[in-house]
C-alpha cells in the first residue's frame, strides 16, 4: 500500500460534533457518541457490543464491584436479573449486603465526602465517600444474617447456594425488589467468591460463633459450579462493572472450564467499565487485550473498555 493510500485510508472517518436534541433518547444520544471521540465513543462501543452478546447465543456473566448498590444502582441491577440481560452474576460481598439493607426497608442517604468523620462515628454513621448509613441498623443486619444462617441444615453451602437461599427469605419476609430478590425469582445465579470480606462474612461468623457448625461456605466449590456452567453453556460474555475479585473470578471460569472439558474458547465478547488503569500492575485495570494471553478471552472476542464512573456510564448504557 502506497503512503498516499496508506493516508487515505487513516483519514477516511470523519468525526461528527455532537449536536444538542432536546429530550433525545438514551439510544439517539449514544448512536451520536458513536462518532465523537475518548470515553464518549468507548461508551458508544460499549452499547454495540451489549447489542451484539444480547443478539447471540452465548452465557452473559456480570461482574459487579465496588459499592454500587450503596451507590443507588441495586434496581438497575436487579432490572437486568429480573428481565435476563444476564445469566449470571459475580460481586463483591458488599453490593449483595448493601442490597440486603435497602431490601430489609433500611435506606443509604445523600451525605458529603468534607464532613468530619469523628463526628459521623460518634453517631454511629458510616461514610461511603459521599453516602451516609446507619451502623446501628448494620449490626441488626449482621444479626438477622447471623439467625439465618442457623435455621439452615448444618454443612458447607457454596456462595450460590447460600445467596439463593438468602434471596428467598428476603422475599417471603419482604416481597420487595432487589438484586438478591430478584435472583432467587428468576433463578440467576450469584456467586460471592470473596464473601467473607464483607458484612454477610461477618454475620455467618457471628452464627458459626452461636452454633460451631453453621456458617461454613465452600467457596472452591463455587470454582467447579461457575466452570460447569461455562462448560454447559459455552460460549460466553463478561460485562464487568469494575475490577477486584468479581473480574478474576468470571475470567477463571472459561480458563478452569478448559481443564475440566478441553476445546473450549475464551469469551466471545467482553466489556469493561473500570477507573483503574493497567500500568501499575493490577488486575482490577488490566486490559481485555491482556486477558487474551491468558486464554480468558477469544482471540477474535468483540470487547471495549470504558474508563468511566460505572455510576455515569451504567445507567445510560442500560436506558
Amino acid at each position: 500500500m502506497s503512503m498516499t493510500s496508506m493516508k487515505s485510508e487513516f483519514l477516511r472517518n470523519r468525526i461528527e460534533p455532537f449536536t444538542v436534541e432536546a429530550g433525545a433518547p438514551a439510544e439517539e444520544i449514544l448512536r451520536k457518541m458513536e462518532r465523537i471521540s475518548f470515553q464518549g465513543r468507548n461508551l458508544a462501543i460499549a452499547h454495540q457490543v451489549w447489542r451484539k452478546i444480547l443478539a447471540d447465543d452465548v452465557l452473559i456473566f456480570l461482574g459487579t464491584a465496588g459499592a454500587l448498590s450503596a451507590g443507588g444502582l441495586r434496581l438497575l441491577l436487579a432490572h437486568l436479573i429480573e428481565f435476563r440481560y444476564i445469566d449470571c452474576m459475580v460481586s463483591t460481598g458488599a453490593n449483595l449486603y448493601h442490597d440486603l439493607h435497602e431490601t430489609r426497608g433500611r435506606h443509604h442517604f445523600l451525605g458529603s465526602p468534607e464532613v468530619d468523620d469523628e463526628i459521623l462515628q460518634a453517631e454511629h454513621i458510616d461514610r461511603v465517600y459521599d453516602t451516609f448509613v446507619d451502623e446501628d441498623e448494620f449490626i441488626e443486619n449482621d444479626e438477622w444474617i447471623a439467625a439465618f444462617a442457623g435455621t439452615l441444615k448444618p454443612r458447607a453451602y457454596t456462595s450460590r447456594e447460600f445467596l439463593y437461599l438468602l434471596g428467598e427469605r428476603l422475599w417471603i419476609e419482604t416481597g420487595r425488589n432487589g438484586i438478591l430478590t430478584s435472583a432467587y425469582r428468576a433463578n440467576v445465579p450469584i456467586f460471592c467468591p470473596a464473601i467473607a470480606d464483607s458484612s454477610i462474612g461477618m454475620g455467618l461468623s457471628q452464627a458459626r460463633q452461636r452454633v460451631v457448625d453453621h456458617g461454613y461456605l465452600d467457596v472452591i466449590g463455587d470454582i467447579a459450579e461457575s466452570s460447569n456452567l461455562v462448560i454447559e453453556r459455552r460460549p460466553t460474555a463478561s460485562i464487568v462493572l469494575g475490577g477486584g475479585t468479581p473480574k478474576n473470578f468470571i475470567n477463571q471460569a472459561s480458563v478452569q472450564a478448559e481443564f475440566y472439558s478441553p476445546g473450549g474458547e475464551g469469551h466471545r465478547y467482553a466489556i469493561q467499565i473500570v477507573t483503574d488503569v493497567p500500568q501499575f500492575g493490577g488486575a482490577s485495570g488490566s486490559t481485555l487485550a491482556e486477558a487474551k494471553s491468558w486464554g480468558k478471552l477469544s482471540a477474535d472476542a468483540g470487547h471495549v473498555t470504558v474508563n468511566a464512573d460505572v455510576t455515569l456510564a451504567l445507567p445510560v448504557l442500560v436506558s
